[in-house]
Formats: C-alpha cells, structure tokens, sequence
C-alpha cells in the first residue's frame, strides 16, 4: 500500500508512528498520560487560542501526549499531514459538519449511512440552517445534480453500513473539488487497511476507531484526519468550543489494537471471504453482499479501490419473518459469534437489520434510493463483522443457528 509520509513498510509504520522510548525511564512502550492539566514555563492568556504550536500541553481538552502519540501514528497510516481523535465516530463526524458548515450552507450526505449520521443529517443539521440533499453515492449522475452553489461538503461512506454498497470514491472526489467543495468519507467498513483514501482524494478521512482501528471492543472513540490545515480548524473549533475529546486510556487501548492493524485486517479479509462463500451455496441464504465475491454488484469497482475488502458479510435470509426467526435461532444456538450490535472486533459479531424498521427510523428512503437499497438488502440483512477466530467455527456455530 503506498503511502505518502512514512518512509517505513506499513506495519513497521503501525508499530513504531507516534512513539519513542519514555525519556525519563527508558520504558520501551508508551505511557498513559492521565493527567488533565500540565505545569508550564509559557506566560500566555487563558484561552487556547493563546496557545502557540511548539509541541507543549497545557490542558487536557486542548491536548494530551497520550492521544497525540495515536494522532501521530493514524496520521502516518493514513498518509497525511494530522488527525484529530474525538471521543467517539459520532463526535468525529459532528466535529466535521459543525467545522465546515454554517447556516446557509449546503451539503450532500450519502442517503445510507451510518444510522446515527444520518439521522443527524435529516434531523438536527436543518435545525441550524444547514441544506442536506441525500444522494445515492453510486450513482454519480444524481450526485453531479445535487449540487448548488452554496454546496459546501460531501459526506460519503464506502463500503455504506449497513449494506456493503460501495462509493466510486475518486469519481465522487473529482465531481466534488471541480465544483469547490470537500470530500469527507466514513471509512470505518473498509479500516485504513481497506483503502488508500487520501490517494483517491479524500479530504477528510473518518473513523469510528472503536471498530477495526481498536479491534477489541474494548474502547470508543473517533478519528478525522487530513491536512495540517484542515484539522487544525476541527481542533480550534470542536476540540476546543465542543469539547468532545478523546479520553488518554481510550487513546492508550486504540494505539495498541492500532498497531497490530495490518495483521488483523489480512485474518478479518481472509475469515470473511471463507465465511461469505460458505454462505453463498447455503439453501437458506439467498444473497450474500461482500466486496471479495464476484457476485457482488460492484465487484469490478471493489478490485480497482479496495486493497483489503474487510470482514463486513451481509446476507439474506428471505422474507422480514423468517430473518425474525432466523435472528432468535441465532440467539438460542450460537456459542462463538456474539448476536451483538457494532463491528471490527476480534470476536464476531452479528445483527439483524431489517428493512422496514430501518426506513421508519433512520433511513426513511422512497422511490429510486429505496429500490437501491432493497437490491442489496431486500427485506433484511444479517450484518456480520467477522472476526479472528477459526473460519471452520464460525461457519460451524452459523450452520447450526440456520438449520
């Protein structure tokens, strides 16, 4: 995978970015930094905007060595200049919306997308006098026809949560800059391992890293990350003004599942793919939606874009009913996949979605976006994130919950 900013391989990159040997005691790994408030040598004003950029803290919420040592080294993953950790993938991608758009301003959103973005697009962003357009992202001709001249941000997603469609992401960031506006992208689905998303454009790189970037559900928290200049404006304003910062312990537990990502991400790829053509000749399953089978609609597109195509399965069961049942079976049988909501641990997790409740609640698709959807989820899918255990259990446990 090339990136642009480490001169080392990628793991050697995941281990080393961010650290260096505790200068006091020569402690190889590195601290946890839980204090909120630093002495210094700085005779300066109270506000952080006082604060000059010579690596120094002050306050927690302004900074902490232990969340800018994960800052460093996802920035370095990532192939760019910085990154901002949040306290959450939801604080992230608020941090993004509430730093780039003001009243009178326009931006599409992807019309799937994770549940809680997208009820904050269609709710609350249009309480502060912020235009929301919902788009198909896979169709590039809508997307082209969206735009205004106050259109200011897109926010897309690719692989889209909960149903595996992915996004032309160089299209959407062609169309985008040549009309002046920025390109953010929820890459939680794919990891940094599963697209080099600075390469192909994007501007904001997002991250729920409680998902694959932790990878054992063991601690939440966000991530956008980008040019110096671009987040340095999120860390003025939704660091400082919002406070949604990251906590040291969560920063200390994500760095370490941080550095042992590329390895994770090869047992994620490699499980998924046995467990989804396991699923695919199964008599009960009547679709199967993962980026590393032919079958998937946009397989071509996932061959060209995706360098690692994840541990994200969704699959059909039939009709509402019997993914019902199919959904409890999976709760009274299973003994190694969790029936759990999120993603990208080292267990395997798995979740019923169904179509109705989603487009009650969250999604409220109709016409042409709920035909997209239902081609890929129909009635329902099984969300399943794989994890690292055996593929010969996992298909095991899932043979016995189906039966």
């Amino acid at each position: 995978m090339d990136r642009t900013n480490s001169k080392y391989g990628l793991m050697t990159t995941a281990i080393h970015a961010g650290e260096v040997p505790d200068p006091t005691t020569g402690a190889s790994a590195p601290a946890l930094h839980m204090s909120s408030t630093f002495v210094t040598d700085q005779v300066a004003g109270f506000s952080a905007h006082d604060l000059q950029d010579d690596g120094k803290y002050l306050y927690a919420r302004w900074g902490n060595p232990t969340v800018n040592m994960l800052e460093q080294k996802l920035a370095k993953i990532e192939g760019v200049e910085d990154c901002i950790c949040l306290a959450s993938g939801m604080a992230a991608t608020t941090a993004i919306f509430l730093t780039f758009l003001s009243a009178g301003d326009h931006v599409i959103v992807s019309d799937v997308s994770y549940a809680g973005v997208a009820e904050l697009a269609r709710d609350t962003l249009p309480r502060f006098g912020i235009d929301v357009t919902l788009v198909d992202m896979s169709d590039l001709g809508t997307l082209q026809a969206a735009f205004r001249p106050n259109t200011k941000l897109v926010h897309t997603e690719s692989p889209v949560n909960p149903i595996g469609r992915l996004t032309d992401l160089a299209q959407v960031c062609k169309i985008a800059h040549t009309a002046g506006a920025l390109v953010s992208c929820d890459a939680t689905f794919a990891s940094p391992m599963g697209q080099n998303s600075a390469l192909l454009g994007i501007d904001l790189i997002m991250h729920s890293v409680t998902k694959y970037v932790g990878g054992h559900g063991d601690a939440v928290g966000g991530a956008v990350s980008g040019s110096k200049l671009l987040i340095s404006k999120i860390r003025g304003e939704s660091a400082i003004h919002h406070g949604g910062v990251m906590s040291p312990f969560n920063a200390w537990l994500v760095a370490r599942g941080l550095s042992l990502l590329p390895l994770r991400m090869q047992a994620h790829q490699s499980g998924a793919q046995a467990v989804a053509e396991w699923l695919q000749v199964q008599p009960q399953v009547t679709k199967v939606i993962y980026p590393g089978l032919p079958s998937h609609p946009q397989y071509e597109l996932a061959k060209k874009q995706m360098l690692n195509t994840s541990g994200m399965i969704s699959f059909q069961v039939g009709d509402a009913k019997t993914g019902r049942k199919i959904a409890q079976q999976m709760i009274d049988r299973m003994d190694i996949i969790h029936y759990a909501v999120s993603l990208g641990h080292h267990r395997s997790l798995i979740f019923w979605m169904e179509t109705e409740g989603l487009m009650e609640t969250s999604f409220r698709l109709s016409g042409t976006q709920l035909e997209s959807y239902r081609s890929f989820a129909g009635d329902g899918v099984f969300r399943m994130s794989v994890g690292l255990e055996d593929p010969a259990d996992l298909i095991r446990d899932l043979a016995v919950a189906l039966a």
